[in-house]
């Protein structure tokens, strides 16, 4: 086995918890801007004072309303300042926030409020409100609903003046690091979601080590990010609190369609994002380029943002010509890109799935570097991150202070330290099953490096093995094939197979720029599922992704499928993690047709 321990940089005081962190902001600068929310068009500042107020305001009324020390409150919603309102505030009043996603079905809310035994829910909208109605039978422990549109944290505030600031003073001291802080449901890729207990020092302690190892991220002078991704994922949820630990600037978006607006008039300094966000960005710039005749210059930009970013890899350097094409290109490319981010943003934080080098490299070069990280909901999200002073584009990085990461004879990662869960919520096999004597067992197959920097090869359920015996981890042929501005979604194939298959699907956004480019007019999604020049296309980057494996595991057939892989259609889970088994089994025509 091959292992690696990154010490702690920061002291943990063990009576500590997240309640404390408002209350202790406020008093060290009350009118730092602790957040800014949206308001009409703009943008309104929320000092850390005023941030602490509304906390106590709320978590006197969630007293008020007869919540107890310990009582699970489920929070589904978009994401927005209120979000991390009523966080803060059931945290202060001593109870278990229990996040659901906003785009939840019926049975999954269902399942989530009844596993979890949540006696109180904040929703956001009346159609949530609808859904939990219908499902109030099945849940009798449930005996508050409110609604955010409706402005019920308001008129909830309003009842906590009841409530004593020394009855709130003493929820808020009977928190220490042990204490449950929440309780997060996996996305549910192989089953029914199992509720992963996180504790007030899983999030604070790991928060802490990581504001010291990125101090020149998140405490830069003016330091800002706007969080879009859900908060119902534990990924946003730490940064959420990374955030408040380090006293930068957070703002809230929960439209996607418009982030790029959301982006300029905020301007934040750093951003995190999942890969799939880069690659929309890089398809979309490279998509504008040709359809305004320069797909020519943009090729060349990128080649030379690829290959300075490279460059720095290197004792030498960029050598001088590289370095006035890079200059050119700057005026010329990349600030334009930058200025779509807001101008501003420096640093980028990618997880959730590996980013590849082709992008790392681009982002670098054109002067927004992307820190890949690496995590799961079970670590609280992130175990490693590459950090600005020591870049392995390609890893995941090296283990956080207070986490070490292992590697086992089979190849599987394996993790233990701050961030490491305590267990699944009543369900002792589960937890049994994950963690072996401290070491969370991650599914995932990796490698470390002399340095301490992980690389991951693929999940270790995922892995196929073909009838030849060959192992096939299919992350590699899926994220290079997904990078591709034509592919949606990918599943490579072919368990017990004579060889690998791929399913794939079109990028309904891409398509139309991009057919306008090659001269085909108006192409429909369902026409370019089987037009010679489509198919040709993705022939190439079929054949480009099979560069990056041996022979035996490259992709020798493939079909377009209709339609796509999304949330809405059960297909990908919220975190946008595709549901194998799910897509295996409804697509077991198309897929016996590639080996017919």
């Amino acid at each position: 086995m091959s292992e690696y321990s990154a010490p702690m940089l920061v002291d943990a005081n063990p009576s500590d918890s997240l309640a404390d962190l408002p209350g202790r902001n406020a008093a060290a600068d009350p009118q730092a801007i602790a957040f800014s929310r949206k308001s009409g068009g703009g943008w309104l500042d929320v000092s850390a004072a005023q941030f602490n107020a509304e906390v106590r305001a709320l978590a006197k009324g969630l007293i008020a309303a007869g919540l107890n020390p310990g009582d699970r409150v489920a929070i589904m919603s978009k994401t927005r300042y209120e979000w991390t309102l009523a966080d803060f505030a059931a945290w202060s009043a001593g109870l278990i926030p229990v996040p659901i996603y906003e785009t939840s079905s019926a049975e999954q809310v269902t399942w989530i409020l009844a596993d979890s035994g949540v006696r109180a829910i904040i929703v956001e909208t009346p159609a949530h409100s609808a859904l939990v109605d219908s499902i109030r039978g099945e849940v009798p422990q449930l005996t508050q609903v409110w609604q955010i549109e409706a402005g019920d944290l308001d008129a909830l505030a309003a009842t906590g003046d009841q409530v004593s600031d020394a009855d709130l003073d003493e929820r808020v001291a009977s928190l220490d690091r042990a204490s449950v802080a929440t309780v997060i449901y996996t996305s549910g890729t192989t089953g029914r979601p199992k509720g992963c207990e996180l504790t007030h020092g899983n999030f604070l302690t790991l928060a802490e080590q990581a504001t010291e190892s990125l101090a020149v991220v998140v405490r830069a002078n003016g330091a800002s990010t706007l969080l879009f991704l859900p908060l119902a994922h534990v990924f946003a949820r730490f940064i959420e609190v990374l955030a408040v630990v380090a006293q930068c600037r957070l703002g809230h978006s929960s439209d996607i369609a418009n982030i790029l607006d959301d982006f300029g008039s905020f301007k934040p300094t750093y951003i995190l994002a999942v890969p799939r966000i880069f690659e929309k960005i890089y398809n979309k710039a490279e998509q504008t380029a040709q359809v305004g005749g320069k797909g020519r210059i943009f090729a060349m930009a990128s080649a030379t943002a690829i290959a300075y970013s490279q460059a720095k890899d290197h004792p030498r350097g960029a050598r001088p010509l590289l370095r006035v094409r890079h200059l050119v290109f700057d005026r010329l490319v990349y600030a334009r890109l930058r200025s779509l981010m807001g101008g501003q943003v420096h640093y980028a934080v990618s997880g959730g799935a590996p980013l590849g080098s082709r992008l790392g490299h681009f982002f670098r070069g054109i002067g927004v570097t992307v820190l890949e990280g690496y995590g799961l909901t079970e670590t609280t999200a992130p175990a490693t991150v590459n950090v600005p002073d020591k870049i392995k584009i390609g890893t995941v990085g090296a283990p956080l202070p207070g986490v070490t990461i292992k590697i086992a004879d089979d190849g599987e990662i394996l993790i233990s330290g701050v961030g490491v869960f305590q267990q699944y919520r009543d369900n002792a096999a589960a937890t049994a099953d994950a963690l072996d004597d401290g070491w969370l067992r991650t599914g995932d197959i990796g490698a470390l490096d002399d340095d301490g920097y992980l690389s991951i090869t693929g999940r270790k359920k995922e892995i196929l093995v073909t009838a030849g015996g060959k192992n096939v981890a299919p992350a590699v042929l899926e994220d290079r094939l997904r990078a591709h501005p034509l592919v949606s979604q990918c599943i490579v194939v072919g368990d017990q197979k004579p060889f690998i298959g791929a399913l794939l699907t079109l990028d309904e956004e891409m398509l139309p720029g991009w057919a306008q480019t090659k001269g085909l007019g108006e192409l429909t999604t369902d026409a370019a599922r089987t037009d010679n020049v489509v198919l040709q296309e993705l022939q190439q980057a079929v054949d480009d992704a099979n560069k990056a494996v041996s022979k035996a595991e490259s992709i020798r057939k493939f079909v377009v499928i209709p339609g796509d892989f999304t949330e809405e259609n059960g297909y990908l889970t919220p975190s946008l993690k595709l549901k194998r088994t799910v897509v295996t089994s409804d697509f077991a025509d198309e897929i016996a047709e590639l080996y017919s």
